[in-house]
């Protein structure tokens, strides 16, 4: 079938490039872990919460719209550019406005420095060409996968070499403006139309009015994945939320990041086959399959080595990340076989039920969270995340069979 190859290829091409980043992610930790103290990566780590999410509250949802889109979307283009451009300088003077907030809520005098750096991070990536999202829109992916593994390898080589010669946090956030820089002139390059400075006040509000579901779930899901990281900061400090980040990726990338691969690419084969609900069906439950009987494995394969994954990645100083490390390979997995559900809401236009699902385990998480962080520290914060989870299933399940009939 048609759409059986567009998966193919895409998981292949968008596969190796997701491979490739984060075989880079584990290196460059590796090699970050030995250069900079736990403590550096959570102050570090506080100025990417922060980030994060101002760029959720005030997502547009305009590649998510430009997808969805079954005609042209050149004429588009001008406006969504102009939306993002205002987006990005709205993010940067938020950041500088709540920095000192921040510092006194985490008692950190020394994320100021990093707040203030990162600001310009939001307002350099408001530049982008949104034309770059018709790779995926036309299921180009391997356009995509030269473009991003060019842009990341240059990072992440920029990033390391900053961090052994200052040894600071700051290198991590120079990192981040390097590739937002690189990405967002390459953009003009790589793909057409180019964007001009004109603005559609009915094509903008076309675009923000299909994508505030996605705000919504956005930032139900940023909560849902960083409330956990914000309690262990506010009550553990800032070395336990370095443990706790660098031990959560380390747990949960090589999972969940199968199943974010096949949600990249089936999101826009699911919305050109979204009218046939019997083609759609087939595809969505072989493709949630495949994604099973790859994450299990590797959830499992963390959870009964973990001490030896922390030990020979991180090195010595990081044991006490082991514990949380298993708790967190169990979250991975039933994190890594909900996921695939969400491209199928996006496909069908129901970003409604991507925001009450994540609502809902917000609520579960937020029930348990302070208790298990008060009484267990980060391996508390990894049980509570698993929980969050959990609760989530019911409401997929319901969803789903809702859409498939």
């Amino acid at each position: 079938m048609e759409y059986q190859k567009h998966v193919l290829r895409g998981l292949s091409w968008i596969g190796g490039f997701r491979f490739l980043t984060r075989l880079l992610v584990f290196g460059k930790t590796a090699v970050l872990a030995r250069v900079l103290l736990p403590a550096q990566f959570g102050v570090f780590g506080i100025a990417g919460l922060v980030l994060e999410f101002l760029e959720i509250l005030t997502e547009t949802g305009v590649n998510v719209f430009l997808i969805q889109e079954k005609d042209q979307i050149d004429e588009y283009i001008d406006t969504s550019w102009v939306v993002s451009i205002i987006r990005g300088i709205l993010i940067s003077l938020l950041i500088l406005f709540a920095t000192p907030f921040v510092v006194n809520f985490f008692h950190s005098p020394a994320s100021k420095d990093t707040l203030f750096l990162i600001s310009l991070v939001p307002f350099i990536r408001g530049f982008i060409n949104p034309s770059v999202v018709k790779f995926r829109k036309e299921l180009a992916f391997n356009k995509e996968f030269w473009y991003r593994s060019a842009i990341f390898i240059i990072e992440t080589i920029f990033t390391i070499v900053l961090a052994i010669f200052t040894h600071s946090a700051v290198s991590l956030v120079w990192g981040l403006i390097g590739g937002a820089f690189l990405e967002a002139v390459s953009s003009y390059f790589i793909v057409k139309p180019i964007p001009t400075f004109k603005f559609n006040l009915d094509l903008s509000k076309e675009i923000v009015s299909r994508g505030k579901w996605v705000t919504g779930a956005g930032f139900f899901n940023y909560l849902f994945g960083n409330v956990d990281d914000i309690l262990v900061g506010r009550i553990l400090g800032v070395s336990s939320l370095g443990l706790y980040q660098v031990a959560y990726r380390i747990s949960t990338y090589p999972v969940t990041e199968v199943a974010s691969v096949f949600g990249n690419v089936t999101f826009p084969v699911y919305a050109k086959i979204s009218n046939d609900i019997k083609k759609l069906k087939e595809a969505f439950f072989k493709m949630s399959l495949w994604v099973a009987l790859l994450v299990i494995p590797f959830g499992l394969l963390i959870f009964f080595f973990a001490k030896e994954i922390v030990v020979f990645i991180l090195g010595p100083k990081w044991i006490e990340a082991v514990d949380v490390l298993k708790v967190l390979s169990i979250f991975g997995i039933i994190k890594a076989v909900t996921d695939p559900a969400y491209s199928l809401f996006l496909a069908v236009k129901k970003q409604k039920y991507l925001t009450i699902s994540t609502l809902a385990g917000i609520i579960g998480l937020a029930i348990v969270i302070f208790p298990l962080v008060s009484k267990y520290g980060i391996v508390g914060a990894g049980i509570s995340a698993i929980v969050g989870t959990a609760v989530t299933v019911p409401f997929i399940i319901f969803f789903i069979i809702k859409i498939l009939k």
